[in-house]
């Protein structure tokens, strides 16, 4: 893998600045839950070694999907639990998935 787990870490740390991440009142130390997937995510960079680079780039978008698939699932289910309103953003994206069925 062409970075480390701890590069990793502070580049998520970068991409947190601009979109950060409500860690609540978890019972697990932020840098500690950070480190754990930046080491899970270059476990599996290096697991695909032997892939062609266009199928490394297929997976990684592959698994980035199902993630922002999740976390959307995750936050509007909160949201609900809550009874806070969706956002604009939010509600015109379910509006758009709402009006195909």
């Amino acid at each position: 893998m062409s970075i480390t787990p701890q590069e990793l870490e502070l580049l998520m740390q970068e991409v947190e600045k601009e979109d950060p991440i409500d860690f609540a009142d978890l019972p697990f130390d932020e840098h500690d839950l950070r480190g754990l997937i930046a080491n899970h995510l270059c476990e599996m960079a290096d697991a695909m070694d032997n892939f062609s680079e266009e199928d490394k780039h297929l997976t990684l978008l592959a698994v980035a999907a199902k993630l922002v698939l999740e976390n959307l699932v995750l936050n509007v289910q909160l949201l609900r639990r809550h009874e806070v309103p969706l956002s604009h953003t939010t509600e015109a994206l379910l509006s758009r998935l709402r009006k195909k069925e």
